[in-house]
């Protein structure tokens, strides 16, 4: 019987940087669809994404770049008051560094994710969502945009002309406007392996969500974020691909689509 529904799995990758070890990234690999690879200025490094891009073209997965804000003691997580004009240049920057390892690599880019507090910025921000959109569309407009499912992000992308997939997230809770609850509030993280996959199998086959208000939120599933950088990262990874096969959802990159 052939699956009823298919999602892109996708998890950041390559975050580690000089002498600081980031995740099991090799671990995670088999499990998934496509990648976000840091860029330098939230975590990474030149070695790093080199090693990142090898490991991805040899599992087969797509390839996306995963812009961040220049801070690395904060791992991108700390929200800075940038203009648009920055967030264009951030982008146009970090994508160009690990578009030139794909292509040494002699593989292709698929899309683009902004991470951590630009991501979150851009979900609300609109202003800051149509410079990234821009960014990309002027570095490549064939480079899908990953944003937070229905946010001005994906908005954006979808008024400039570029492919968009709407992201929601397995171990993270939402709010009843549909965006994620802060990291600094309790509850932020979904820590119970069964309630997240839970979540993640009601998001594709329901196309809702419940917020910490305990009120269902719609949602558009094209992709799901899991983290690599948790203890468990690969365990859990697994368990969701079981899952998903008793649930008739497959896994597959939205690289042809």
């Amino acid at each position: 019987m052939a699956d009823a529904f298919s999602v892109d799995l996708n998890c950041d990758m390559g975050e580690s940087f000089g002498a600081y070890h980031m995740g099991n990234d090799e671990a995670v690999f088999p499990y998934l669809s496509s990648v976000n690879i840091a860029c330098g200025f939230h975590g990474g490094d030149p070695a790093v994404m080199r090693k990142t891009v090898r490991l991805a073209l040899e599992y087969g997965v797509a390839i996306g770049a995963h812009p961040g804000l220049p801070d690395l003691q904060g791992f991108g997580r700390r929200e800075i008051n940038i203009s648009a004009d920055e967030a264009y240049e951030m982008v146009v920057y970090q994508i160009g560094a690990l578009s030139a390892f794909v292509t040494a690599e002699g593989g292709r880019m698929h899309h683009v994710k902004p991470h951590g507090a630009l991501y979150n910025m851009a979900a609300k921000n609109e202003r800051l969502a149509m410079a990234i959109a821009e960014a990309i569309y002027r570095v490549n407009p064939e480079l899908r945009l990953y944003g937070l499912s229905g946010s001005a992000l994906i908005k954006a992308g979808t008024t400039r002309g570029l492919k968009v997939a709407h992201e929601v997230f397995a171990d993270r809770s939402y709010q009843d406007d549909g965006t994620l609850t802060p990291r600094g509030q309790q509850g932020a993280l979904i820590t119970d392996v069964d309630q997240a996959i839970a979540q993640a199998v009601q998001m594709v086959k329901e196309r809702t969500v419940m917020s910490r208000q305990q009120l269902p939120v719609g949602i558009q599933a094209d992709t799901i974020c899991i983290h690599g950088d948790g203890a468990h990262a690969a365990d859990f990874a697994r368990s969701i691909q079981e899952t998903f096969h008793l649930e008739g959802i497959a896994i597959s990159s939205l690289f042809k689509h």
